[in-house]
């Protein structure tokens, strides 16, 4: 049952984290995986916290995906403002 607790711990502690600190840990997953010198329980604990920083990033780009999205263009391509996120527009 610790096990649940901790995995609830990792995961505020990732919703806490700006974007670039969830990358960076999730690059230092990364190659502490491809060293392969970590052992098996490890590696799978190290993966599914990776997992988890992974799918926070990906929402977050996301977002800004959607965000950017609503800029409006003018007739010769230019921004001429933007709207709402949503807004019923």
């Amino acid at each position: 049952m610790d096990e649940a607790k901790g995995s609830a711990t990792e995961a505020d502690d990732i919703t806490q984290m700006s974007f670039e600190q969830a990358l960076s840990a999730l690059e230092q997953i990364v190659q502490q995986l491809e060293r392969g010198d970590v052992p098996l329980d490890e590696s799978i604990t190290l993966y599914e916290r990776g997992e988890q920083l992974r799918a926070a990033c990906q929402k977050r780009l996301d977002a800004a995906q959607a965000r950017i999205e609503k800029i409006v263009t003018g007739a010769d391509g230019k921004p001429t403002g933007t709207t709402p996120l949503d807004g019923d527009n």
